[in-house]
């Protein structure tokens, strides 16, 4: 009887803690969600890209091939060439994989350059 009792007792807090209620179902993230500005020394063009999957279209894809160690700037204490690469500029600014992005590119040195180059075909969408 006892083994009944413990059971019984077992099966009821078994049922305990579930929550019958329905939850809302989340909206799907955006892969992407960013504004991008180029300056190419004299005149700057701003574009937009919001990507829902990387097949969106070329920019879309190029962030999806982007590793987020580029979109970090060049650590301090980084040797880098000393060659000029041009005035270029440019910003990422948004969101990629529901993460703030906030990043500054520019082509002043060679580890510049390189984070230029990784992230070039994503700045192809401001023309």
């Amino acid at each position: 009887m006892r083994i009944v009792v413990v059971l019984a007792a077992l099966a009821v807090l078994a049922g305990c803690g579930e929550d019958d209620t329905e939850q809302p179902a989340q909206a799907p993230s955006q892969f992407a969600d960013l504004t991008v500005t180029v300056n190419d020394g004299s005149k700057t063009k701003t574009a937009q890209i919001t990507c829902n999957a990387a097949s969106d279209s070329k920019e879309c894809a190029a962030l999806a091939e982007l590793d987020a160690k580029w979109l970090e700037p060049t650590p301090g204490n980084r040797a880098c060439t000393q060659q000029y690469g041009g005035p270029e500029t440019a910003t990422l600014k948004g969101t990629l994989h529901d993460k703030a992005v906030d990043a500054k590119f520019s082509r002043v040195n060679g580890c510049e350059i390189a984070r230029w180059n990784a992230a070039k075909d994503v700045f192809a969408a401001a023309g």
